[in-house]
């Protein structure tokens, strides 16, 4: 059985980004880059699902400049046995993300892709279902719970107001909330061994997917700042304020 999982290189959770002075985009220079944390998720399941007793490979795959192999080793290290880096200069949007993913998939024969259910820089939500639209596959999107079954994936999904499960047929797309699971740390020797694990480099065009950007960014800007509060005396002061102010009743 072979598992499929997509890595992203974002900015780190812990760093606040800022627009830059023409808000073109973000200010990135210098900026502390780290595996997405739902991406994190994915990861740690598809070994979960290895260490169970599976006949699994995990293969992680990145999609971006030469510079991603630094989480690809990260995925390594915390127990993927190999890496694909598809790479390219060019701004890699979720559609062109599925197709690239979808030629993997069909090359590799993979039985299960898990993703995380979005980047944290881009906030799209989007390439787990393309990927499945693209491949006719089914799809358990906002994993919390997830288990093999013979030939079967089960899969809890988050929805508006509890859970819903699902029973997928593989080959089929997961993708992962918080909820999940909790990622492990890698541990030095894992490190190590992971700079010996294989990581295959090819480009979009030996996959036969053209990059291209059909987005255009107008302009980044920082949220507006919240007021200060003020405190009322009487709940009539409250409602006047929240009518004649606020103007939200």
């Amino acid at each position: 059985m072979k598992i499929l999982v997509g890595i992203k290189r974002v900015v780190d959770a812990n760093v606040k980004v800022r627009p830059k002075a023409d808000g073109s985009g973000m200010e990135l220079m210098n900026a502390k880059m780290a595996m997405n944390p739902f991406c994190e998720i994915a990861v740690e399941e598809a070994i979960r699902i290895k260490e169970s007793g599976e006949n699994v490979e995990v293969i992680a795959v990145s999609i971006g400049s030469s510079v991603c192999q630094e989480q690809i080793r990260t995925a390594l290290a915390l127990g993927a046995d190999r890496g694909i880096l598809v790479e390219t200069e060019n701004v890699v949007e979720p559609l062109s993300v599925a197709k690239v993913l979808r030629q993997i998939v069909l090359k590799e024969q993979i039985d299960l892709v898990i993703l995380g259910k979005l980047s944290i820089d881009s906030d799209n939500n989007q390439v787990g279902q393309m990927l499945a639209a693209l491949l006719d596959y089914p799809q358990g999107t906002f994993a919390c719970k997830a288990g093999l079954s013979g030939d079967d994936i089960e899969v809890s999904r988050e929805i508006d107001g509890g859970e819903q499960t699902v029973r997928l047929k593989l080959p089929a797309i997961v993708t992962t909330d918080l909820r999940l699971n909790e990622p492990r740390y890698a541990s030095l020797p894992n490190i190590m061994k992971a700079k010996k694990k294989e990581i295959d480099f090819i480009t979009p065009e030996e996959l036969n997917v053209e990059i291209e950007s059909k987005l255009k960014v107008v302009n980044v800007s920082p949220p507006e700042e919240r007021l200060a509060g003020v405190k009322v005396e009487s709940v009539a002061e409250l409602v006047d304020k929240l009518r004649n102010e606020a103007k939200v009743i």
